[in-house]
């Protein structure tokens, strides 16, 4: 039925991966959305694929978009180096962020991009679920992965669309992995079947696809394992 239908934005993630689980679990009908947006870390929509099958989605679509054609992120602009061993990720404590430096791995306005997608998506299947794996608990500091981007965002969502406005119904963004630790997200998953070895977290992958270890997201992966009591299935090239 249309009202248990919900839009999943899929990156290929162990993130996105288990938010995609947690929506079919709550008996949702579910559509994925996966970018192909000019990053370095192509292989992530092929793990995408994999994850969308493997969790029998009604219907898997990729967009094409070219966020590289503005640059300003180390996961568009190959100029930019993706940081490596970085001494500080952030946590729920640090919710203000105007003192603290974005890491170069920050894609400008990338989630407020895909969630106009998704909302678009949404409103031609007569959706009015978004679900979006963001965290702000075991994470980079990236403003658009907190709570007060969100409600924000779905505040704009039930005023900007002839959906909202004509009463046929109220968007609601899911976030359900928000306030998880990284091991808990990988304990949800398991319970609810996620194939983690189809995923996919670095941000600076070798030439045959093996995770570095030392970015942002192969770093918080790696202690999301460790902290669930798990082996992680990827192979790293620093192993």
């Amino acid at each position: 039925m249309a009202e248990n239908r919900a839009v999943v934005l899929l990156s290929g993630g162990l993130d996105s991966a288990t938010t995609l689980a947690i929506a079919r679990s709550e008996s949702f009908r579910c559509y994925a959305l996966t970018f192909s947006y000019g990053q370095r870390h192509k292989r992530e929509i092929e793990s995408a694929k994999k994850i969308a099958d493997s969790l029998e989605v009604a219907e898997h679509r990729i967009i094409e978009i070219d966020l590289s054609c503005f640059g300003g992120s180390a996961l568009t602009d190959p100029a930019i180096k993706v940081p490596k061993n970085r001494d500080k990720l952030y946590s729920t404590t640090q919710t203000c962020l105007t003192t603290v430096k974005i890491p170069p791995t920050y894609v400008p306005a990338r989630n407020t991009i895909f969630l106009s997608y998704a909302l678009a998506w949404a409103e031609v299947l007569n959706a009015f679920d978004i679900f979006i794996g963001v965290n702000q608990t075991d994470y980079s500091g990236y403003p658009d992965c907190r709570a007060e981007f969100i409600s924000a965002f779905e505040k704009t969502a039930n005023l900007a669309t002839a959906a909202a406005v004509e009463g046929k119904g109220r968007y609601r963004i899911h976030t359900p992995i928000i306030d998880m630790t990284k091991g808990e997200i990988i304990l949800a998953g398991t319970r609810l079947g996620v194939d983690y070895s189809l995923t996919h977290s670095c941000y600076d992958p070798d030439e045959q696809g093996k995770s570095c270890g030392h970015c942002d997201s192969c770093r918080l992966r790696l202690k999301g394992f460790a902290e669930a009591g798990l082996n992680d299935p990827l192979e790293y090239a620093d192993d």
